[in-house]
């Protein structure tokens, strides 16, 4: 059977690869060193040209699923990794068969959690791994999307100012659907928590993780924040035609939890005393996609948030706040945030992203300010970061070799 290859849009140097040899045996000077997560198929990471690429065997059914599932929902805007295609008739050069593979890009910054917790992150961090966690399967649900196998290992992680951006990394199991019934989303919430109480027994039994931090108590957290972030998100709200600032209040509430209404259905009773609105249409990205739209800049959500901050702080401290929102927007992109990303060396800037640099730029500047009881410029900040801070964190965006316990774990 001829090689053949299923893409969008494919890399002619996928052709080159060494498709009749097994993933497991492909030679080191083929691959890119970065962690790969737990998974019960061979996966290797490979550069062609400017683009990393996550290569998995498995069978052909399943890769064809998994890759018109992925195209699906980055079709949504939905937080998943980007499939490449599908490679089928693989044979070693004695003619046996050889599994087919899925490719995907490898999503730059990002980590799986166990890189993340082998890199000293903290106990007290754990819970923010679990609200990105809960804000995925949310908008998975809202989109109709039946996960079936919700965890830690399935999903891939970016730092967004000081909190986590979830991805979506494995589709296998998954159905896309129309709606979700409310036993459809309690199944994939049950399998989720299940996942993770058995997640977080394994990271505190190789010693990532402090025994402290309670598994049952994760668990539930989990289960009540998307409790809590679904209601907030599709539930009804009745008041009395007198207080219609409850729509505004909820379209504020909404918005701080990074979400636009994109349509509110409004209904009054029969003698018009009482009003009941329920979102019907709610989009992620509220504050990155204003940011976008003043900037240009597409960034995390937390992370737009952050900047949108120090926008706000540069027209106050420059007396712009009368002036339009998109000058005041290119003045802070000239004269703060470009010269202050400008100012990172070329070797040093894989270690972040240019937005969470940014970000912990500022959070460098609030505590020398605090040590020196007065405002530090955020120049002499950003100088004292890059020597002090960055110059010590590992690269995310190429990962140093795994070590040999997220070797085996990974096979």
């Amino acid at each position: 059977m001829p090689l053949q290859i299923v893409a969008t849009r494919p890399d002619p140097a996928l052709v080159t690869l060494p498709w009749q040899t097994p993933l497991e045996d492909w030679a080191d000077s083929v691959l890119v060193p970065l962690p790969r997560g737990i998974s019960r198929h061979v996966v290797r990471f490979v550069r062609l040209g400017e683009h990393i690429y996550a290569v998995k065997e498995t069978r052909e059914r399943i890769a064809l699923g998994e890759y018109r599932l992925l195209r699906d929902l980055r079709r949504l805007a939905l937080p998943a990794v980007e499939p490449v295609g599908v490679v089928t008739g693989r044979a070693t050069t004695e003619g046996e068969p050889i599994e087919p593979v899925l490719v995907t890009r490898h999503l730059n910054y990002s980590l799986p959690y166990r890189a993340l917790f082998s890199r000293g992150l903290r106990t007290d961090t754990a819970p923010r791994l679990v609200d990105a966690l809960v804000v995925l399967l949310t908008r998975l649900h809202l989109a109709g999307f039946f996960w079936g196998d919700c965890s830690l290992s399935n999903t891939l992680f970016r730092r967004s100012a000081g909190a986590f951006a979830a991805y979506l990394v494995d589709a296998e199991t998954g159905e896309l659907h129309d709606q979700l019934s409310p036993g459809q989303r309690a199944y994939d919430l049950d399998i989720a928590t299940s996942n993770l109480f058995g997640e977080i027994l394994d990271l505190q039994a190789g010693g990532f993780l402090d025994e402290s931090l309670d598994a049952h108590e994760t668990i539930a957290m989990l289960s009540r924040r998307y409790q809590e972030l679904w209601v907030e998100l599709t539930e009804a709200e009745e008041f009395g035609t007198g207080e219609m600032w409850h729509i505004e209040q909820r379209i504020r509430r909404l918005n701080d939890l990074g979400f636009d209404i994109d349509e509110l259905d409004i209904v009054t009773d029969w003698d018009g005393a009482t009003v009941r609105i329920q979102p019907k249409v709610v989009d992620a990205g509220h504050h990155s996609r204003r940011l976008q739209g003043l900037t240009g800049l597409d960034v995390e959500e937390n992370q737009a948030r952050r900047l949108l901050n120090d926008l706000d702080a540069y027209a106050a401290a420059n007396g712009l706040q009368g002036e339009s929102a998109p000058i005041v927007a290119h003045a802070w992109l000239t004269d703060i945030f470009e010269p202050v990303v400008a100012m990172v060396p070329p070797g040093l800037r894989g270690k972040l992203e240019p937005a969470e640099i940014f970000h912990e730029i500022l959070e460098h500047r609030w505590y020398l300010s605090e040590r020196a009881g007065l405002e530090v410029e955020i120049f002499e900040a950003t100088r004292s970061y890059v020597d002090d801070v960055l110059r010590t964190k590992p690269d995310t965006e190429l990962t140093p070799p795994i070590s040999p316990d997220e070797a085996d774990l990974s096979q």
